[in-house]
């Protein structure tokens, strides 16, 4: 069986223009930006049959639902973990709210500040979407590679994420 991809393809296009680089950097990161962005597409479209949430609006329910209870957190802590800018945060959480998702309140410690809340009906959804994205990436891993070829790829992109970030 040829495990040639299109990678390789563009790692030997330029061993033959220019034979003096080493391209397996290009090979490693070309691998992951491709892998990325295909299961970005298998995720959206595992998340889209619950209210047509994209991505993002669910990384926004999804950040509420994992802080725990009561599932609220400022839109400044919401986009310091989404490592988004606050202009695209405000139109995930207008998106969202107008959708009964999540509320907006006055931050009763800062009145210049607001609080964002999970709503019952946000939590359900979020819940429900997690477990369609987890179907789809468990499967993208099970079709490749062992339980512990898993783990150990794993362990090193950590490792590599961990130098770079």
């Amino acid at each position: 069986m040829d495990n040639h991809d299109a990678v390789d393809a563009i790692a030997d296009q330029w061993a033959r223009v220019r034979p003096d680089l080493d391209t397996l950097p290009m090979m490693v990161f070309g691998r992951i930006y491709r892998l990325s962005a295909a299961m970005r597409g298998k995720v959206d479209k595992a998340y889209a049959p619950y209210g047509g949430m994209s991505l993002g609006e669910f990384d926004v329910l999804a950040t509420l639902r994992r802080s725990g209870e009561p599932y609220t957190l400022s839109p400044r802590e919401l986009t310091a973990t989404l490592m988004i800018t606050t202009g695209g945060m405000t139109g995930r959480l207008d998106k969202l709210e107008r959708a009964g998702l999540l509320t907006r309140s006055p931050d009763p410690n800062d009145r210049r500040g607001l609080r964002v809340t999970l709503t019952a009906e946000g939590r359900e959804l979020v819940d429900q979407a997690v477990g369609a994205g987890l179907a789809q990436q468990r499967a993208a891993l099970e079709a490749a590679l062992t339980p512990e070829e898993a783990e150990q790829l794993s362990g090193l992109l950590r490792k590599l994420l961990a130098t770079t970030a």
